[in-house]
């Protein structure tokens, strides 16, 4: 049988800092606990980019710039269960200012301190790559 397969879009929001927000999973969902870049799952025949436009509007209540929106890397990783293709984007430009719509915890952190969060591990090839944009 052929394991589930789930594509996701997320967002590297930077601030003028160069700090960057990341979220806390619910302790209720898979992985709980952990911290990720904020995003979500895409719909049917949703381009990602779509996705991340929506995601991040539901998630956090801002509006991403479309145009600011910046491609790092996208990766595949293996569940047990279930693989994930993520898709990461830098943005450094929105409208209104980041709240928790879904009571995950939010926190701005540097690309240094990014390390110290514990993280899906799906998410590790992308903070490599997330390196050469800061």
């Amino acid at each position: 049988m052929k394991s589930k397969e789930v594509e996701v879009a997320c967002a590297a929001l930077m601030d003028p800092d160069d700090r960057i927000l990341i979220s806390q999973r619910g302790t209720e969902k898979y992985l709980g606990g952990l911290w990720e870049f904020p995003g979500g799952k895409l719909e049917n025949n949703e381009h990602p980019k779509q996705a991340l436009l929506r995601e991040i509007k539901e998630e956090l209540n801002i509006t991403l710039c479309a145009e600011c929106i910046s491609k790092i890397d996208s990766t595949t990783y293996q569940y047990e269960d279930y693989s994930v293709k993520i898709t990461l984007y830098l943005c450094r430009k929105w409208e209104g200012i980041p709240i928790s719509n879904e009571g995950q915890i939010l926190k701005w952190v540097t690309f240094q301190d990014l390390k110290q969060y514990l993280m899906p591990q799906a998410n590790e090839a992308l903070i490599e790559g997330l390196a050469e944009f800061i």
